[in-house]
């Protein structure tokens, strides 16, 4: 079965709905492998920004998760966080 078509209609109705996210702005290339799917911008996976889930939706999502976690700064050296979001 070619699950292209409904795919990409997946891709539409997720970029209307988060017009301003990288998914939208950026357009990766979607593919599945296996029972993922694949969010790619870039060459390849190993150079690429990725996004992998179970579903086009999932893996849009984890590409704007990826593509967002790259324009973060470091923390400052030194400094450590706890999961929570709290202080030292």
């Amino acid at each position: 079965m070619d699950e292209t078509r409904p795919a990409m209609e997946e891709m539409e109705v997720y970029c209307a709905a988060n017009p301003g996210s990288p998914s939208a702005v950026h357009r990766p290339r979607l593919f599945i492998r296996g029972e993922l799917w694949i969010a790619l911008l870039g060459p390849c996976v190993e150079e690429g920004i990725v996004g992998i889930g179970s579903t086009v939706k999932a893996a849009l999502r984890a590409f704007d998760a990826q593509y967002l976690a790259g324009l973060r700064p470091p923390a400052p050296a030194g400094r450590s966080y706890r999961a929570t979001g709290g202080s030292k």
